[in-house]
C-alpha cells in the first residue's frame, strides 16, 4: 500500500526523477552463496520487478515482485503459476537486491554468468499490480499515473499463458502471448475490447486473467508520457510499432532518445521469439561481432547471432539486416524500448578512473569502479596505444597514433560488465608483461557522449546525446586509413589532429565552420570527418562544474595556476599546444600528479612514459603547469588546449 502511494504521488517539489533511478541492467557471475547487487535501484521503499535469465545455460527466465515477495517466482516462458524458487531471491533492497543460494540454478548458480533487468514502480515508468478474479468483465485500478502502453497479466495459483496487450495490437480486442511466439489473436474475452486508461485496465471473463478466484500479477508498462529529466518532461520508456524491412540498416525506428534495452515481437508470422537486447550485452553498431539475444519466451541460453542485429542509435534503433524475429518483410512489430541513463554526473570519480596493470596474456576479469563505455588504452613501456568502446564492442579497436582503419582482434576486450572488463590475451589490452594505463570514461550527460554515424559526404550535422554544446570533439573514421579530427577551444573554423603534434589549422570542411549545439555538431566534407558511406565515431566532451574542465590557457614562461573549479584537484589532465607542434601529453593520478616529477604519455605515439620532468604539479582548483623544456607546456605566449577531470 505505501509503495503504491509513493508511486501514484507526484514527485516531490524540486526533485527530478531519471531513467537511472527505475530502470538497471545488471551482469554478474553466480556463486551459489549469498551475494548483493548494488544497481542503485530503490525496491524494498518503492517497489517493483527484477526479471533474471541465466546467459551462459538453458535455465528459464525468473521474475520476481515485490507485490508477491522472495519465495515466489514466474517464468515466463513457461504456464506455470507462482513457483517456490525460496532460496534464489533473498530481499529486495534499498539499492538493489540480495541473492541467496539458488538451488533453483535460476538466479545465481555457481560459476554461471546472469543478467538481471530491474523495474522500479514509478508514474509514468513502470507497475505491478496484484488482484483476485471474479469470472466478471472489470477494471483493474492502477497507479501509473498516466495510459498504459503495454500491460502482460499471469495467473500466479494456476497454469494459464502471459497474457499481453500492448498498443501496437490491431485493437484492445487482440491479444499475444509472452510465452509463445505466436502472432496476434483476436481475444475478446482477454481485454473485453477495451484500451486502459490512465487510472484502470479492463480484463474480460477468460481465465488467463479473470478465473473466478484465481489470483493474479499485472505488469504495466508507461508509454511517452514524459515525468523524467530535469524538466519533468523527458520520456524514458516507448512501446510502439514498426513495418518489417521499412527498417533498415541506418533507417532508425525513431524514440527520441538512445535507448538501453529493447524488448522487440512479430505479431504477424507465427513461431517468432520476443527478443531482448541491451547495451550491457552488445547492443553495438558492430555488424560482423555476434550480438547477444535472450529470449522472453524460451530457456535457451544467450544466443549469438552475427547477422540479426538490434542496434543502438542517438535517437533511437536499427537493425542490420532482414530476418523474422526482428525485421520480416511486410511484417507489424511491437517493442518496449528504455532510455539509456541520464544524469549529469557530480563527482569525477563516478565518471572516470584510471587503471594500471601489467598485462597476464591469458583471460582475465579485472574489477572497476565505474561501468566503463570507451578507454585510451596506452604501453607505459612503450607500444601502440588504442582507443577501445563499448558502442562499437570492445574487440574493436582504433590506433591512437596513426591512420589506420578500424581493426578486430577476436582476444581483445571480450566484454564491458557494470563493474568490470574481460580482458583476453590480445596485446590490445593484455598482452604478457606490458604495463598498461588506461583511461576509462563513462557516458553521461554534460560530461561525455560517444557517437557512430555514417557519412553523407555533403555538410550535414549529427545528433548526439551530451545534452549540452561539445568543447571538445574526437572524430575517427573507422572504415577507412584517416586522421583523427579534433574540434577544441570553441573554434569551428580550425581543426587539429589527434595522433599528429601539427598546431591548429583553418579548414572549413572539418566542422563547415559551424559550433555544434546541445543537439547535434556540423560537418563538413572533408573525409576524416564525413566521406558518404563511411563509418565514423565521434567522442564528445564537456565541462561539468566541480567534474571536468574543457578549456585553454596561454603560457607565461615559468609557473602558472590553471583553475579548473575542482575543491580536490585534477585526476586526469590532457594538454596540447595549439599554435605550434606539440604533442597530446597525458597525466594521471594512478602514476601521480605531485609536487616533483609526475609519469606522463603521449596519446599520438608510441614512445614509452617519461618519467624525469616536472611538468605539471597539483593544485585543488585544477592543476598547475611549469615551463619544462622537455614538454614545453607552459611556453610564454604560447596557447594551449586542455581536458582536466576532478
Amino acid at each position: 500500500m505505501l509503495a503504491n502511494k509513493l508511486l501514484g504521488a507526484a514527485k516531490v517539489a524540486g526533485a527530478a526523477n531519471y531513467v537511472e533511478d527505475v530502470f538497471s541492467t545488471w551482469l554478474y557471475t553466480g556463486t551459489g552463496a549469498s551475494q548483493t547487487i548494488t544497481n542503485g535501484i530503490d525496491l524494498a521503499g518503492k517497489g517493483g520487478m527484477i526479471w533474471f535469465k541465466c546467459r551462459s545455460n538453458a535455465t528459464n527466465n525468473a521474475l520476481f515482485n515485490t507485490a508477491i515477495g522472495t519465495g515466489s517466482g514466474l517464468s515466463s516462458n513457461l504456464t506455470n503459476g507462482s513457483v517456490g524458487w525460496t532460496d534464489s531471491l533473498s530481499s529486495f533492497d534499498s539499492n538493489g537486491f540480495t541473492l541467496g543460494v539458488d538451488s533453483s540454478g535460476v538466479t545465481n548458480f555457481s560459476a554461471r554468468t546472469f543478467v538481471s533487468w530491474t523495474f522500479r514502480k514509478q508514474a509514468k515508468f513502470f507497475d505491478v499490480v496484484t488482484y483476485t478474479g471474479n469470472g466478471t468483465a472489470r477494471t483493474i485500478a492502477h497507479n501509473l499515473g498516466s495510459t498504459p502502453g503495454c500491460v502482460i497479466v499471469k495467473r500466479t495459483d494456476s497454469t494459464g499463458d502471459w497474457a499481453v496487450y500492448h498498443r501496437g495490437l490491431t485493437s484492445a480486442a487482440y491479444n499475444i502471448y509472452l510465452n509463445l511466439g505466436n502472432a496476434q489473436a483476436t481475444a475478446t474475452s482477454i481485454w473485453n475490447s477495451t484500451a486502459p486508461t490512465s487510472t484502470v485496465f479492463s480484463v474480460g471473463t477468460a481465465t488467463a486473467v479473470n478465473a473466478n478466484g484465481g489470483t493474479y500479477v499485472a505488469y504495466i508498462f508507461a508509454h511517452n508520457d514524459g515525468g523524467f529529466g530535469a524538466s519533468g518532461t523527458d520520456n524514458v520508456i516507448t512501446c510502439g510499432t514498426y513495418l518489417g524491412s521499412n527498417h533498415r540498416a541506418q533507417e532508425i525506428v525513431t524514440l527520441g532518445y538512445e535507448p538501453q534495452w529493447v524488448m522487440v515481437k512479430n505479431i504477424t508470422s507465427a513461431s517468432n521469439s520476443w527478443v531482448m537486447t541491451d547495451i550491457m550485452r552488445n547492443m553495438s553498431v558492430d555488424t560482423l561481432a555476434p550480438q547477444r539475444w535472450l529470449l522472453a519466451n524460451s530457456s535457451a541460453a544467450e544466443t549469438a547471432t552475427t547477422t540479426d542485429q538490434v542496434v543502438a542509435a542517438s535517437t533511437g534503433f536499427y537493425f542490420n539486416s532482414v530476418q523474422s524475429d526482428i525485421n520480416e518483410s511486410g511484417s507489424t512489430f511491437i517493442y518496449i524500448a528504455i532510455r539509456r541513463p541520464m544524469k549529469t554526473p557530480t563527482s569525477g570519480t563516478s565518471v572516470f578512473q584510471a587503471l594500471n596493470y601489467t598485462g597476464s596474456g591469458a583471460t582475465i576479469t579485472r574489477t572497476t569502479d565505474i561501468q566503463v563505455d570507451a578507454l585510451f588504452e596506452q604501453r607505459t613501456n612503450g607500444g601502440t596505444p588504442y582507443l577501445l568502446d563499448r558502442l562499437r564492442r570492445g574487440t574493436n579497436y582504433l590506433t591512437l597514433s596513426s591512420t589506420a582503419a578500424e581493426a578486430s582482434q577476436s582476444t581483445g576486450l571480450t566484454e564491458f560488465g557494470n563493474n568490470y572488463l574481460i580482458m583476453g590475451s590480445g596485446a590490445t589490452i593484455n598482452g604478457t608483461g606490458d604495463n598498461y594505463i588506461l583511461h576509462m570514461f563513462r557516458r553521461a550527460p554534460g560530461f561525455f557522449d560517444e557517437v557512430c554515424y555514417t557519412g553523407t559526404g555533403s555538410n550535414t550535422t549529427v545528433t548526439h546525446n551530451l545534452g549540452v554544446a561539445p568543447e571538445l570533439m574526437i572524430v575517427r573514421c573507422r572504415s577507412a586509413a584517416n586522421d583523427w579530427a579534433v574540434y577544441a577551444n570553441n573554434d569551428n573554423t580550425d581543426y587539429l589532429l589527434l595522433n599528429s603534434t601539427a598546431a591548429t589549422a583553418d579548414d572549413n570542411t572539418y566542422w563547415n565552420d559551424t559550433s555544434p549545439t546541445a543537439s547535434v555538431f556540423s560537418i563538413g566534407t572533408n573525409a576524416d570527418v564525413n566521406t558518404n558511406a563511411a563509418t565514423y565515431v565521434a567522442y564528445l566532451f564537456a565541462s561539468v562544474s566541480g567534474v571536468s574542465k574543457v578549456g585553454s590557457y596561454t603560457g607565461n614562461g615559468s609557473s602558472q595556476t590553471i583553475n579548473c573549479g575542482f575543491a580536490a584537484g585534477a585526476r586526469l589532465v590532457m594538454i596540447k599546444r595549439t599554435d605550434s607542434t606539440g604533442d597530446w601529453y597525458n597525466w594521471d593520478y594512478v602514476r601521480g600528479i605531485v609536487a616533483g616529477n609526475d609519469p606522463h604519455s603521449s596519446y599520438n605515439t608510441t614512445a614509452a612514459q617519461v618519467t624525469t620532468d616536472d611538468t605539471i604539479d597539483p593544485d585543488n582548483s585544477g592543476f598547475i603547469v611549469n615551463q619544462v623544456t622537455a614538454t614545453n607546456v607552459n611556453v610564454n605566449a604560447a596557447t594551449y588546449i586542455f581536458l582536466a577531470i576532478a
